[in-house]
């Protein structure tokens, strides 16, 4: 029985079991981009409205809540926009930035407030991790006192 070692794993495998796993993976993979489909795709923003069909009283109620919110108020629509685009990034929803992006440009926000926005939800993120490490901090000075 011939065998190869692959260095990187330091293991030995025998040469038709390793072929058998490549060919595997190969198909698998092969079938896999045949099939490929993207789990956010753009064109599921547009059937957001739909939402509504599996709870219609929800659905209107939340719609209802969504449109007050994003009218003038204290704050401008593209105060709102820009704030729901930094918050989009902070919560990591493709269709969030797609969706107030546009509206972002519509409301009048140009491209350097828009990233300004994006770097505000960042330093937030990030400092939410880091005050996490006073927990740290503190557990690893009582453990070690």
């Amino acid at each position: 029985m011939q065998s190869v070692l692959i260095p990187t794993l330091a293991l030995k495998f025998p040469v038709n079991a390793l072929r058998r796993r490549l060919l595997g993976l190969f198909w698998s993979l092969k079938k896999y981009k045949m099939a490929e489909k993207k789990y956010f795709d753009p064109a599921d923003l547009k059937q957001f409205g739909n939402i509504t069909e599996f709870q219609e009283e929800m659905g209107k109620d939340f719609f209802n809540w969504y449109n007050n919110i994003f009218k003038e108020g204290a704050l401008t629509q593209r105060e709102k926009a820009l704030i729901a685009l930094a918050v989009a990034h902070a919560i990591q929803c493709p269709y969030c930035i797609d969706a107030y992006s546009s509206a972002c440009l519509q409301k009048g926000a140009d491209e350097e407030q828009m990233m300004e926005a994006v770097h505000v939800a960042a330093g937030i993120r990030a400092g939410t991790t880091l005050v996490y490490s006073t927990q740290m901090m503190n557990h690893v000075k009582k453990m070690t006192m």
